[in-house]
């Protein structure tokens, strides 16, 4: 179990209940922000601003793709299907609105698209069918456009029967992709419906299982939708204080502004999904139907992503340059104290390594389990974490 502590820094963790020692490399090849971190495979990884291929076992510098003429907006990793050999390629979408595909152990481009009407916020592949999709102002199937102008989709995830949901503004969009017939070598893209349950935008959407996936939004509604029939399984608004005693803190939650409760990133197991909201952390469980722990003041400014570890630990980052570690624990109660409420929280989240590193916000990390951590930030470094037993 990691129990990490960067020294250097004001701060001090409360609650930790170790200090070992700890290994950085700090990795400079980026000259500007560096926002999206994507892992190939066991040891490699790919950032951007530029392009960079790294190892993450020793931080070399492996690879600088070279193509776009403006900011990514958007980068994935999926298998090639179409070699004997396992080969992982590179989505890469930018500003100057292509899209590339990269062969991660040469650098090549396999495929280059330039039809484009807007920029490509966000990409994703369909693991069912092989294929991939992108999101803008349109939706887009290998390179074929839709009918579609919307205001812009912002996410998209694969859901059963060849479905996909987008995030569009306040809705999400269900589309039912159609395979290819004998008189078409073309897949087609339809519209099927339109859920408008959410009161603003859509900041964050994810797939819990084949059975559900979960939305959040700007003023905190986090929603568990059904992924077969479409419907709501269930609704959860209340995360400035999830069990509310008093009128005092009925008018706190009142004056709270609009992104102190923003969802900004969501990640889940089997039983819980953990959500970033404002500078808080929250656990929600999925059987219950609440949040059974929080943190609401995990960092000092908004928490940007995310990620649960096996071993019921999880990792945050903020826009404050933090990074830090957490425990999802059973909470501690006292004899002399009542037995909790049905709504009570009956866990904590306890703080055990507090990485002090970066000097500007922490966009986003991944976590390498025989490798350590690496994080991107807008300092322009990229920093690889390493338990230094």
């Amino acid at each position: 179990m990691l129990r990490w502590l960067m020294g250097g820094g004001g701060r001090e963790p409360q609650g930790l209940a170790e200090k070992s020692p700890l290994q950085t490399i700090v990795l400079k090849a980026h000259h500007d922000i560096v926002r999206f971190l994507v892992q190939l495979d066991g040891y490699r990884f790919v950032s951007a601003g530029i392009i960079v291929v790294w190892n993450a076992q020793t931080g070399e510098k492996l690879l600088e793709l070279n193509g776009h003429t403006q900011k990514i907006t958007a980068i994935i990793s999926f298998p090639s299907l179409e070699s004997c050999e396992e080969k992982q390629l590179i989505l890469t979408a930018s500003a100057d609105r292509t899209v590339i595909v990269w062969d991660s152990d040469n650098g090549r481009q396999v495929q280059r698209i330039s039809c484009f009407q807007a920029t490509v916020k966000c990409l994703t592949v369909l693991q069912r069918v092989d294929v991939w999709l992108s999101g803008g102002n349109h939706l887009y199937l290998l390179c074929k456009t839709s009918h579609l102008s919307d205001t812009g989709i912002s996410a998209l995830v694969e859901i059963p029967k060849n479905y996909v949901v987008a995030a569009v503004g306040k809705e999400l969009i269900i589309f039912r992709l159609v395979a290819p017939t004998e008189g078409s070598l073309e897949w087609d893209i339809l519209e099927v419906e339109r859920l408008l349950d959410h009161q603003d935008n859509i900041l964050s959407l994810i797939n819990v299982n084949d059975l559900s996936f979960v939305t959040g939004s700007h003023i905190g509604e986090l929603i568990i939708w059904d992924a077969l029939d479409w419907t709501v399984q269930a609704y959860e608004r209340n995360f400035w204080d999830p069990s509310p005693q008093l009128d005092t803190q009925q008018e706190i939650k009142l004056c709270q502004k609009s992104n102190d409760i923003s969802i900004h990133h969501f990640t889940c197991d089997e039983e819980n999904v953990f959500a970033a909201v404002g500078r808080g952390l929250y656990v929600y469980n999925l059987q219950m139907k609440r949040v059974i722990a929080c943190q609401k003041t995990a960092h000092d400014s908004n928490v940007l992503h995310i990620a649960k570890l096996p071993n019921r630990q999880l990792f945050s980052c903020s826009e404050d340059g933090s990074v830090r570690i957490w425990e999802l624990r059973e909470k501690q109660q006292l004899a002399a104290k009542p037995v909790p409420t049905e709504n009570a929280i009956s866990r904590s989240l306890e703080l055990t390594g507090d990485l002090i590193g970066h000097s500007s916000s922490v966009e986003v990390f991944l976590y390498f389990e025989d490798h350590g951590l690496v994080t991107c930030s807008a300092d322009h470094l990229i920093i690889l974490w390493k338990n230094g037993e």
